[in-house]
């Protein structure tokens, strides 16, 4: 989970121009008011006290907040959360103010952490306020997972409540972390039916896949109506994945984002899980090309990390030929009873639109002219053209490289 990644993907899209088709901003960093709008007081401030140095210091409440085995303290981590965090806020409140279409953090997408606990390398769950972030604009908000891992942390956070629906495709059974997802898991009290989990054997491929993925998600755009759709793109989906087990190509994990950007609902595309980093700077480079509508040439350019890309140098993954353990038996299964889910979703009412407060200090440029206070009078950020400082360049200092 480390930062580089990122670094590797931001280069990528550099190197293929495509950064000459967005507008690229450098994230305000989240401040403890937006991170404690869903998280404990008591973990944030932990949070932000905590270090290498110190941690001994605090072994008691290391433990209470489970952080230190799979999720270590270490160097620069609180700004690392405030900085991931502010790029997924930060993408909410432009799609909230019309200013984009679509708004992308691949630093984003950290889904396991919990109101008052870390998990899975997951300190700061970026998701959660981002989607109270777009909750302001929009009544109803359709959160989707196509990480390997069940999206545990945002299902919990919006398990009670039908304004977000949760869809979360993941391997489930033999122990995986974490554990959770199940079918039968559909919401409870005023969320019952807004939570649906698609289980998953080993070496789903893309046939299986979408032939899963398009059918239940037109179900539940024609009967949720979101106004607005977050997608969560982790690449420990695809094949070659050092602790994932499935078998989708590029093209195949592209093709959850191209369905659900022709709905034509604003759209926030974040990172999450990938462990062979090469890959995932493939996934998520091929993915901005496909939100852009560009086609890029499978061998890679010339770029500040070419050597991790051998021995091939190209774009596109081979699956491997490991059995796809989802006989269409099972995935027919797991269709219908996901269909048969949606239907008990209640369609929504008449005029519902949320009242829009102040916008979250992590966000919004000035939208000019306007005599508001807080963040809508904040200096426009800059745009980047790619002649000055990369704007990523201090991420990948941030944890280590």
């Amino acid at each position: 989970m480390k930062p580089h990644r990122v670094r590797m993907t931001h280069n990528l899209l550099l190197h293929y121009g495509l950064y000459k088709h967005m507008e690229v901003y450098k994230p305000e960093l989240a401040d403890v008011e937006d991170m404690t709008r869903y998280h404990a007081d008591d973990y944030v401030q932990f949070l932000e006290q905590v270090t290498p140095e110190t941690q001994h210091e605090h072994l008691r409440v290391l433990k209470r907040f489970n952080v230190g085995e799979d999720c270590p303290v270490f160097d620069g981590m609180y700004d690392f959360c405030r900085r991931y965090t502010g790029g997924s806020i930060g993408g909410a409140v432009r799609l909230n103010h019309g200013l984009a279409d679509v708004a992308i953090n691949w630093m984003g997408g950290l889904h396991h952490a919990k109101k008052s606990e870390a998990s899975g390398f997951c300190y700061i769950n970026d998701i959660v306020l981002a989607i109270l972030e777009l909750l302001k604009v929009h009544h109803r908000v359709l959160y989707i997972d196509v990480d390997i891992h069940h999206g545990d942390g945002v299902e919990e956070a919006f398990y009670c409540t039908d304004r977000v629906m949760t869809v979360s495709f993941h391997k489930y059974g033999g122990n995986f972390f974490p554990g959770t997802g199940d079918q039968g898991d559909v919401g409870h009290n005023k969320g019952k039916y807004y939570s649906l989990n698609v289980p998953l054997k080993d070496g789903v491929d893309d046939t299986s896949y979408n032939a899963l993925f398009r059918p239940i998600l037109q179900a539940v755009m024609d009967k949720y109506q979101p106004g607005a759709v977050v997608l969560q793109c982790g690449a420990d989906s695809l094949t070659g994945d050092r602790l994932g087990t499935f078998n989708l190509s590029l093209k195949g994990h592209a093709d959850t984002v191209a369905f659900m950007k022709s709905f034509g609902v604003p759209l926030l595309l974040l990172g999450g899980g990938g462990y062979t980093i090469r890959n995932v700077a493939r996934c998520w480079t091929y993915e901005t090309a496909t939100v852009l509508g560009k086609d890029i040439s499978n061998d890679l350019p010339g770029n500040d990390y070419y050597d991790y890309f051998g021995p091939d140098f190209k774009l596109h993954l081979t699956p491997t030929n490991d059995t796809n353990q989802n006989s269409p038996d099972y995935c027919q299964r797991v269709l219908a009873k996901s269909l048969a889910a949606v239907k008990n979703i209640a369609a929504p009412g008449g005029a519902q639109h949320a009242l829009a407060p102040p916008s979250s200090s992590a966000g919004a440029p000035a939208l000019g002219g306007g005599s508001g206070s807080g963040d809508d009078e904040r200096e426009r950020p800059r745009l980047w053209d790619g002649t000055e400082d990369d704007p990523m360049e201090d991420v990948g200092r941030i944890g280590g490289a």
